[in-house]
């Protein structure tokens, strides 16, 4: 498969300018990093393929790690706690991601058969990727080539690769997708929410009631869904979107509140645990480099 996933290298790498980037094919982006130091960002529910290099991200008490021929799926958005993306000797790091059409794969799957019974799976599946889905990412990714066919071959194309997904050992997962009840769906209706409301004062009670479920109960399908608790995953979006503001110009105290945190002081002490800088530093050193800005606006 080493020269399909060269191939796609040279693809992305052409089209891309080196930079993350939107593509004209709905829901495609591609990009090529070379950035020796960890960002901090939050990974979008679709599915990401390593094209060349590696990327870690810590998710919770997590490791993830995945290289050229390994694809990362996901049903909700994690905010990730350190994302490195490593390079393939000199050579960039190259990956190239889509997020997920829900009507897409409700028509996909209504018209597969029906599989075995599952067991339930996490929020998100790491795993090495077929020839036959690799196939299928390119001929999508050939588009890029020639833009005027996308308006007529993206749909079928797209279509091919997510049915070459339904087949893989990301199936489980992805046929969540469309399932309005049981756990994990439970779980994904809670963070929907925690992500409209992260700067309001939030009981656990509250979100466990919108989850449908006991605290206990909701505390453990959480865990096992995003691998971190909801406090956890809580805090991390408020930081998260902290740091943005910082990066755009607000000050700490201002921040603080707006994401909030009744505490500038409390606000400090967790922001330097996580980011490793106190805000006001963190901040002049995100200005101060355009890429680490883009990695936590994007």
């Amino acid at each position: 498969m080493d020269d399909l996933l060269q191939q796609m290298t040279r693809r992305v790498l052409y089209h891309s300018g080196g930079q993350l980037t939107d593509t004209p094919i709905p829901r495609l982006a591609i990009g090529a990093f070379r950035q020796p130091e960890p960002t901090i960002t939050a990974v979008a529910a679709g599915v990401c393929l390593v094209l060349q290099g590696a990327k870690q991200m810590l998710v919770g008490g997590k490791m993830l790690r995945y290289s050229a021929g390994g694809c990362y799926a996901s049903l909700i958005e994690l905010p990730t706690t350190c994302c490195v993306f490593e390079m393939a000797g000199d050579q960039p790091y190259v990956g190239t991601g889509l997020t997920l059409d829900h009507a897409l794969f409700a028509s996909l799957i209504a018209e597969m058969p029906a599989p075995p019974p599952e067991q339930p799976v996490m929020g998100f599946h790491i795993g090495s990727v077929s020839r036959a889905v690799l196939e299928a990412w390119d001929h999508l990714l050939a588009l890029l080539d020639t833009p005027e066919d996308i308006p007529l071959l993206a749909a079928s194309r797209e279509r091919e690769l997510m049915y070459r997904l339904l087949q893989s050992p990301h199936g489980p997962l992805l046929r969540q997708i469309t399932r309005e009840e049981g756990r994990l769906a439970q779980v994904r209706r809670a963070i929907d929410w925690m992500r409209q409301h992260f700067e309001e004062p939030v009981a656990i009670e509250t979100v466990a009631g919108i989850a449908g479920m006991s605290v206990s109960s909701f505390n453990r399908h959480f865990r096992a869904a995003t691998a971190t608790s909801p406090l956890q995953y809580l805090k991390t979006l408020r930081l998260q979107a902290a740091r943005r503001l910082l990066a755009a110009g607000t000050d700490a105290t201002r921040t603080a509140y707006a994401v909030g945190y009744e505490s500038p002081s409390q606000f400090s002490r967790e922001y330097g645990r996580l980011f490793g800088r106190p805000p006001k530093q963190d901040a002049s050193r995100l200005r101060e480099n355009i890429s680490d800005i883009s990695s936590v606006v994007v």
